[in-house]
């Protein structure tokens, strides 16, 4: 699958304000600094697509684009990070988690996770929660260039193990880097598959 057409729809700070769409919808999420957006503009082939910061929390809205007009990528606020206040925080896991247990056309979540670092327990506890919620989710694992293959490949496998003891089952895993492509095409061909399948 080829991204050719590529349209900002809106942004959103509540499930009410998400666009009037039957798009299936995709989201990514993670917690702050995961190279998110760095991996949304390789992902679409647009380099300012999604706003890179230096700063951690800059996303604060759900921002949704239309990919060919076949389905919708959304942009989730990252979590986890410290630079906000306990309240915004609460607001921010609000609207997203009602987003994520509530949007209809919603198919699949892609959690990034920093593929430089052994398992946080944040990212365990929040695919703890998708599997709770029985959300179908995959594993993406950013700045692979950034370690040695062995390095990632080390944190990923030990994710995965600590991860069974709260899931009956392995999910689908991508290695990425945002500055090599890696991943690209596989995220692009599981998203087509997805689409034709109806669901993730």
């Amino acid at each position: 699958m080829k991204i050719q057409k590529v349209n900002f729809l809106q942004s959103a700070e509540s499930l009410n304000d998400c666009p009037k769409s039957d798009l299936p919808e995709f989201a990514f999420i993670g917690r702050s600094n995961v190279g998110k957006s760095s991996l949304i503009n390789c992902l679409t082939n647009k380099k300012g697509l999604a706003r890179v910061s230096k700063t951690p929390g800059r996303t604060r809205e759900m921002n949704f684009f239309s990919m060919n007009d076949q389905w919708a990528l959304v942009d989730l606020p990252g979590y986890g990070f410290a630079k906000v206040s306990r309240k915004q925080q609460e607001k921010f896991n609000q609207f997203v988690s009602e987003y994520l247990i509530n949007r209809p056309n919603l198919r699949g979540v892609f959690l990034l996770l920093d593929s430089r670092h052994p398992p946080q327990k944040i990212d365990l506890e929040f695919s703890g929660w998708l599997i709770e919620n029985q959300l179908p989710f995959a594993l993406v694992f950013t700045k692979t260039d950034k370690s040695k293959a062995r390095v990632v490949e080390k944190n990923r496998d030990l994710f995965l193990q600590e991860m069974k003891a709260f899931s009956e089952g392995e999910p689908v895993t991508f290695l990425t880097s945002s500055n090599t492509g890696q991943g690209r095409a596989e995220i692009h061909a599981f998203v087509h598959r997805a689409l034709e399948a109806g669901g993730a």
